[in-house]
Parts: C-alpha cells; structure tokens; sequence
C-alpha cells in the first residue's frame, strides 16, 4: 500500500502564520480552480473524499494540511511529512481582491516555507501553460524546488498530442529547472503509478546502495 493511502486530514488554515511549525516534508499541490487538483489529490491517497472538490470552482479559499502517519513511530501523532492543498488561483467569476489575496498567500508559501520539498502543479492538458502559471512558475524558479507537473484530464486528448502536451510545458516551464512533467487523468488512472512514486520520494526518499 502507497503511504499516501494513510493521508488524513490535519488542519485548514487562511493564513501562513495559523500553520503549525514546519517539521516533515511537505508537498503541495496547486494549479488554476478549474485543473482537477481535488480529483487528483483523492485519487493519489486513494480516498473519495479527502480533499474538498467544490462545484463551484475557486470557493476552497482555506489551505489544507493532511498528515502522512509514520508507521514505525507508536505516537499515534508522528507523521513522515505532509500534503498540502493550496487554494486554486484564477477563476473568473472571483473578485479581483479575493484572486489577489489568495496570490498573496500561495507566493508566500511557495516562496517562504522552508518545509516544502516538492510542488504538484497541475494544468489542464487542453490548456497548457496559462499565465497565470507562468505567474506561478516564476515565484518558484528562484526556489530550485523540484516540481511535478501533473497534466490533467488526459484522457480527453489521443496518445500523440499527450506527447506534445508534455514536451510543451517541458519547453514553457525549463526555466523550473528539476521538472517532470506527466500525462495523468484521475477518472482512468492514467500516470497515477508515476504521481505517486515521485510524491513518496520527496515525502519518504528511498535509500540506494
């Protein structure tokens, strides 16, 4: 079994400074309202329900803390590391203010947080890279943090443009440095193997010989 099948929720927080003390790694998953973060997210921790999917995208304003248990620790408490779901960022129909007041708590986390050791960032195969990635992207770069691009609902697209799709944002977002970037598809499971063995590396890295 994934370690992220032991993934329960922690704390929802507005703000940086309601998060509890950087400790275990932490990986994030964030992209544009609309990109199926929620999906993913229960799909990858293989529970229907773990993280809020909200019909109406860009009400999740809250960021969302769930534990990864360590299993050879006997408090109940101890976790390997933790995944978080950041707020979805720029869907249309969300005031300016709200949408600039969200950027302003994603960059400082992407930016500050001293326990993230990884990003999920997913994008709408169909879309490709928006701005409002590109946005994203350029808080990171300065970080070196190595990100995962999960490029979703790719089961809407034939196998050949997948490809394209991939060497694209590959090409948009070089600048990220440490960057894979994947097909994925939560409703037929497409890159889920490759999702989550990456994700369990930086929440639990395997020691080789």
């Amino acid at each position: 079994m994934s370690i992220l099948h032991r993934a329960r929720f922690t704390t929802s927080a507005a703000r940086l400074d309601q998060l509890p003390a950087p400790t275990g790694p932490e990986v994030c998953f964030v992209g544009r309202s609309n990109a199926g973060k929620s999906s993913a997210i229960n799909v990858l921790t293989n529970q229907r329900k773990l993280a809020y999917s909200s019909k109406t995208p860009g009400r999740t304003r809250l960021i969302n803390m769930f534990g990864i248990p360590d299993p050879l620790e006997s408090d109940p408490d101890a976790v390997l590391g933790y995944l978080v779901d950041l707020p979805g960022y720029g869907y249309a129909s969300v005031a300016q203010s709200a949408r600039e007041e969200w950027a302003d708590v994603l960059g400082s986390y992407l930016r500050d947080r001293p326990s993230l050791a990884g990003v999920v960032l997913l994008i709408d195969i169909r879309r490709g890279v928006t701005a409002l990635d590109r946005r994203l992207a350029d808080w990171l770069a300065p970080r070196g943090v190595p990100v995962l691009a999960l490029l979703t609902k790719a089961d809407k697209l034939p196998y050949g443009q997948r490809v394209r799709a991939i060497a694209n944002v590959k090409k948009e977002l070089a600048d990220l440095g440490t960057l894979r970037a994947i097909a994925f598809s939560a409703t037929q499971r497409i890159g889920q193997e490759e999702a989550t063995a990456h994700i369990e590396n930086w929440i639990s890295p395997k020691v080789v010989p």
